[in-house]
């Protein structure tokens, strides 16, 4: 297994996040599904100067953005827009786009669970077809019920995932297996080889090693389960506003790259604008708390 690192959860730029990855030791990155925002020549050059790798991408599902959404031209535009994703990230040279297939923090059904099941297969069979075109792998990713509705269970997005197409897989996220599944361990287990990708934070979504996860066990269940790639660092941190904040040094004014919508995504995580500092001291904790993790296990 490898470390890799989302990059969503701080605003700033490109260049400045990747090298911060590769001073902290980490393999890869899983970049922020934001197509428009980068020049993928540029990126791609950026990352071979640092020995960084692009595993992938992930869909930020802002508001606009809804497979099962009543309007048929937001489901139509979030296809285009997962597709866009798809070829961001086989011009970066990646090979997995993990999806979240409802908007994050929509927890309201628009219609019969039926047809919100049926938008959801007609629109991912689309983007499929253009990640078989492009060689990259789709993992459907649950989220726990505060942030959607939809897809918050393995079981689920294994059945989706198999309505989708024989290559479409499902990424878990170590946070909200902590919510959702009655036994975490079992639902990797039984993800097995459909599993594509491994987002890790911990138990209290503080970087990997600040909550009680044992990432031994962790890392050695995965490798059970016959996954052997990316652990994607997903920390999100939230921002203590009490005297009894342990963290004075956590936020920070907004950078330029900070878009309106970046903002309230983050807020709705229940974070906010982390300081430089900070966030880096976040970053060193996870590789080393991962690291350490996959040598104990046997999984380097």
């Amino acid at each position: 297994m490898f470390l890799s690192m989302h990059n969503w959860m701080r605003a700033e730029k490109i260049g400045v996040t990747i090298g911060r990855l590769a001073q902290c030791g980490f393999d890869a990155i899983e970049i922020e599904g934001e197509p428009e925002k980068y020049d993928t020549k540029e990126v791609r050059g950026l990352l071979k100067e640092n020995g960084i790798a692009c595993f992938g991408s992930v869909s930020l599902m802002f508001e606009g953005r809804d497979l099962i959404h009543a309007d048929e031209a937001v489901r139509s535009s979030t296809v285009q827009y997962l597709k866009n994703c798809i070829t961001m990230v086989e011009e970066m040279e990646g090979r997995e786009m993990t999806i979240v297939p409802s908007q994050v923090g929509k927890v309201a059904a628009m219609d019969t669970p039926e047809q919100e099941w049926a938008w959801a297969v007609e629109g991912l069979k689309e983007v499929y077809d253009h990640s078989e075109k492009a060689g990259v792998v789709i993992g459907i990713e649950p989220l726990n019920r505060f942030e959607t509705n939809f897809i918050s269970r393995h079981d689920q997005a294994l059945l989706l995932a198999e309505a989708v197409g024989p290559n479409c897989g499902v990424a878990l996220d170590a946070f909200h297996i902590n919510i959702e599944e009655a036994n975490l361990w079992q639902a990797i287990l039984n993800t097995g080889k459909k599993l594509v990708a491994f987002h890790v934070a911990d138990n209290n979504r503080m970087a990997p090693g600040m909550g009680d996860y044992d990432w031994v066990r962790l890392v050695t269940t995965l490798k059970a389960a016959g996954y052997n790639d990316a652990l994607t660092v997903e920390f999100v941190a939230p921002l203590d506003r009490t005297p009894a904040n342990p963290y004075k040094n956590a936020q920070a004014e907004a950078e330029a790259e900070l878009t309106a919508d970046q903002l309230q995504f983050i807020k709705d995580h229940g974070s906010g604008v982390l300081s430089d500092e900070f966030y880096t001291w976040l970053v060193q904790e996870s590789g080393k708390t991962l690291r350490n993790a996959i040598e104990k296990a046997g999984a380097n």
